[in-house]
């Protein structure tokens, strides 16, 4: 089976680009599941159900969704290899800019899009840097220079990457995603005991643990001050 994780901003389009790269897959006989993390709720499974693709969905609640996939992939790749999958998508949630799902050795994929500001890349961090693969969506509102500048964006962010544009409406660009990210002659069978291509923060502060009320009373483990010194 093959394993890949796809993470990316809220709204970017993964799980447009997920059903569209799957469809051209599935043409072409590859038995394709996707397990969805999200923070609070989604109601993307039932995409993925209606495309006739099987998916499971796990909701992290009040903790970090890299953190609660990073609990729960071992798991959901056994399934994956239970139904007998060639290949495994697992979406993440994509909230935390300083945390990653990306794991050593098994294929990365970061979905952002044009309309998210030409200074975005910059600021998302090791969800963007340690991708294997950049789709870049929502091209087709855009200028070519913008599409070009924005790029150009990426490309200084992570230099190592493949960049793409896909477009989740029409799926233009999903035939030749699907190319890179499956590969019959790759088998996972477990993820157990490998790493992480990104250590996440484990420290807590008060507010992690349920600490609602502001002051420095309050304040405790994890805590950085703001410098307003000139």
């Amino acid at each position: 089976m093959n394993l890949v994780t796809v993470s990316g901003p809220p709204s970017s389009g993964k799980t447009a680009i997920i059903l569209k790269t799957a469809a051209t897959l599935m043409q072409k006989g590859v038995k394709v599941g996707v397990v969805k993390f999200d923070c609070l709720s989604t109601d993307d499974d039932l995409l993925y159900e209606k495309a006739g693709i099987p998916v499971r969905k796990g909701i992290s609640g009040a903790l970090c969704p890299d953190h609660y996939f990073v609990s729960n992939i071992e798991e959901v790749s056994q399934w994956g290899v239970k139904e007998g999958f060639d290949l495994l998508i697992s979406e993440s949630a994509g909230l935390c800019n300083r945390c990653s799902p990306y794991i050593k050795e098994i294929g990365a994929v970061c979905v952002i899009d044009n309309l998210s500001g030409i200074n975005t890349p910059k600021k998302i961090g090791p969800m963007l840097k340690s991708a294997d693969i950049v789709v870049i969506t929502k091209g087709d509102i855009v200028s070519q220079a913008e599409r070009e500048v924005f790029a150009s964006r990426v490309n200084s962010v992570n230099p190592k990457a493949t960049i793409m544009h896909v477009n989740g409406l029409t799926g233009q660009g999903a035939y030749e995603l699907g190319t890179l990210i499956y590969n019959e002659e790759v088998h996972v069978d477990t993820v157990k005991g490998r790493e992480l291509r990104f250590p996440m923060p484990s420290a807590l502060c008060s507010y992690c643990l349920g600490e609602t009320r502001i002051g420095d009373e309050y304040q405790m483990g994890n805590v950085r001050k703001i410098n307003l010194e000139t």
